[in-house]
């Protein structure tokens, strides 16, 4: 067991001196992290994850297995550990000895030069196949086919420090960095692909590609699912509009207001602004029409929204296939808006999860490592569907939430993230009423103890938890 040092401090503010000093009982500061790892141990998320990693090594030698270690990693992560350098204490961590099999008395874990060479070890076949993991996992996320899939594409920026491979400065972001892209569900809230791009490439780039890959499987898999795909002007460029129309994905992409967009919608904002400064209340309104570019080979619809209100006019414009837009353009447009939740996903994975740690200097570490903060993410996103405890719907509602308006829709999320804080809560949110947890492991002939503190706020939230996890019982689904 390492004793990272020794040392003494006392305090005075009590009629007797309060000491302090670091021990060898076996105590954890993260025992939350257990009925996540039952969780995992039913959905075998984690020992899929395990299962693609090529391991090189053999004989003897092999102290630590490439399961154990990526357990030591993502539920690191998720803890707030997104370094190797942790581990080098936490290795002797009794929940962490647990999570990753190993006798709480047992030997340490590995140590951060091992973890090190494990992740610049890992294979460009090894990453095929996790990006298949992560899509056999997603389809086996739903108890019965899904009819219709919402997609959101989206990177983030990920600043870099060092000699890193593929590492640019950027000059909209002003630094070094890696741009890691991402493509999530919004129906049940998973990171489906992954990539990492070098730092200054277009968001674009090779995402087509993913995305036919990712429609065939998905396809496959549910025959006649429809899918939509939703994605920010970075993504407006004419081979994703071709790929999506000849996939039949219906599309929602941003275009940036040019000068004929502008033409062609000046007396829609010129009468939200007269309505505007006629009654003082804000106005939101729309317009659609056809338009083509000259990079484009026939005309496509565009829907845009005009808002005036006290801090000026404001215009965004969208380019769709949506049925649905040719009639109601204003709603087609409120459905584009929504992918804001798609922006949530990223926020979890770069500051919730932290995964812009990307620090190794080889860039397939870096891939290796942005895939298991992607791992992490998903194991707490379907534990979160799993404990979620939704409002119910008010009883005189006209209208389901999802029909709702722009702004209903957004005061029933807020009543929801009130009364359920984990189901809809971001990974910090998980970490302070779950996993950071102080607790003494105990390890008996026929059972390990772990003793949680009865003046622990969240020990009946602990509790709940753990019996959900305990009585799941996932449906098999054939992704095959």
């Amino acid at each position: 067991m390492i004793i990272q040092s020794v040392w003494q401090k006392s305090f005075g503010f009590f009629r007797k001196p309060v000491v302090v000093e670091p021990g060898e009982a076996e105590l954890t500061s993260d025992a939350g992290l257990l009925p996540i790892r039952q969780f995992d141990e039913t959905t075998g998320l984690t020992e899929q994850f395990a299962a693609a990693l090529t391991d090189l090594r053999f004989g003897p030698s092999v102290v630590h297995t490439m399961r154990e270690m990526a357990r030591m990693r993502i539920y690191g992560i998720l803890a707030g550990y997104p370094d190797q350098n942790d581990h080098d204490v936490l290795r002797s961590d009794p929940a962490f000895k647990l999570i990753a099999g190993r006798s709480p008395q047992g030997d340490d874990l590995a140590s951060q030069p091992t973890l090190s060479r494990f992740e610049n070890a890992i294979d460009v076949k090894s990453l095929r196949r996790l990006q298949d993991v992560f899509l056999d996992q997603f389809i086996a996320s739903f108890d019965v086919p899904p009819t219709q899939l919402t997609f959101d594409i989206d990177p983030f920026d990920d600043p870099t420090h060092g000699e890193q491979q593929l590492t640019f400065f950027h000059g909209y972001y002003g630094q070094y960095q890696y741009l890691p892209r991402a493509i999530t569900c919004a129906e049940n809230d998973l990171v489906v692909m992954l990539c990492l791009l070098f730092g200054t490439a277009h968001p674009a780039l090779g995402a087509a590609d993913d995305l036919e890959y990712l429609v065939t499987r998905l396809r496959a898999a549910f025959p006649g699912v429809r899918i939509a795909l939703r994605a920010d002007s970075g993504f407006g460029v004419p081979a994703m509009y071709e790929i999506c129309e000849r996939l039949e994905i219906d599309f929602t992409i941003g275009i940036g207001m040019n000068s004929t967009l502008k033409k062609l919608s000046d007396p829609l904002l010129q009468h939200a602004v007269e309505q505007f400064e006629a009654s003082g209340e804000p106005q939101r309104e729309f317009c659609a029409f056809w338009y083509r570019a000259k990079s484009w080979p026939a005309q496509r619809w565009i829907v845009v929204k005009c808002e005036a209100n006290g801090q000026g006019t404001n215009r965004r414009a969208v380019v769709t296939n949506r049925p649905g837009a040719f009639v109601l353009p204003g709603a087609a447009y409120d459905a584009y808006a929504d992918r804001g939740e798609s922006e949530n996903r990223n926020k979890e994975l770069k500051c919730g999860l932290l995964a812009d740690r990307l620090s190794d200097e080889r860039y397939m570490a870096n891939l290796f490592r942005l895939y298991m903060h992607g791992a992490a993410y998903n194991l707490l996103a379907r534990l979160r569907h799993l404990i979620a405890d939704p409002p119910p719907e008010p009883e005189n509602a006209d209208v389901p939430v999802e029909a709702l308006d722009h702004k209903a829709r957004r005061q029933h999320h807020n009543r929801r993230r009130q009364r359920d804080p984990l189901g809809e809560g971001q990974p910090c949110t998980w970490q302070t009423q779950l996993i950071k947890v102080a607790a003494r492991v105990t390890e008996r002939a026929r059972r390990v103890l772990v003793e949680l503190s009865g003046s622990w706020p969240y020990l009946e939230t602990y509790r709940q938890v753990s019996e959900q996890v305990l009585a799941f019982s996932p449906t098999v689904h054939d992704s095959s």
